[in-house]
């Protein structure tokens, strides 16, 4: 269980403390120093690192070839970086990863709240996936453009305020289709949109 005051001092200010609190618990890890790597379906086992220097050394041989997640919030290392030089410790310092994880997630969170047209448990839960499979409706959430001031309540405290939001036309969709979009976007992580292609560096493209 990540400590309460961390996150109060470092997680990104647009989410309540409760959501980061379920953020992690479902999307993440406690330890700062977790190295999840993946390729394809397939779960790559990697020593379990111990130290600082030890996860960063996991992540930088993997982070070309395989699909990384890192720390806390299980951040897609490679996101934003064009050169393996650019990795820095920060993604496993627990602070660190708490601001750019949250940070991140509030952006993936505030795409499907703005597709749902409000924060209903369901709009939680596909971000959830999102952040897991780096794609909600086909777009990818990780290069996508922030959407812009959404309201991030929990679908509790919106229920309790007895709000009520508009959705969009496009909200409207079938059981069928849900279970269709899930299986597109968790079929191949490989395709999740969360890491750089690092092995062709110093090589010319075909």
């Amino acid at each position: 269980m990540v400590d309460a005051a961390l996150i109060q001092k470092c997680a990104d200010q647009s989410l309540k403390p409760a959501i980061v609190e379920r953020f992690i618990k479902q999307g993440g890890s406690s330890d700062p120093l977790a190295v999840t790597v993946r390729s394809g379906n397939r779960v790559v086992l990697v020593p379990q690192a111990k130290t600082a220097e030890a996860a960063m050394d996991i992540i930088r041989r993997n982070i070309g070839h395989n699909t990384v997640r890192v720390g806390i919030t299980q951040y897609p290392a490679g996101v934003g970086l064009f050169d393996a030089g650019q990795l820095k410790p920060d993604l496993v310092d627990a602070c660190d990863n708490i601001r750019m994880g949250t940070a991140l997630f509030a952006k993936v969170y505030r795409i499907v709240v703005r597709w749902y047209g409000n924060p209903a448990e369901e709009a939680f839960e596909d971000a959830i996936d999102a952040w897991q499979t780096g794609y909600f409706e086909g777009t990818a959430v990780f290069r996508a453009p922030d959407p812009g001031e959404v309201r991030l309540a929990m679908p509790s405290e919106k229920e309790a305020a007895g709000e009520n939001m508009d959705v969009p036309e496009n909200a409207t969709r079938s059981k069928e289709d849900e279970n269709d979009a899930a299986s597109d976007a968790g079929s191949d992580p490989n395709k999740a949109g969360i890491r750089v292609d690092l092995s062709g560096i110093g090589v010319s493209k075909p």
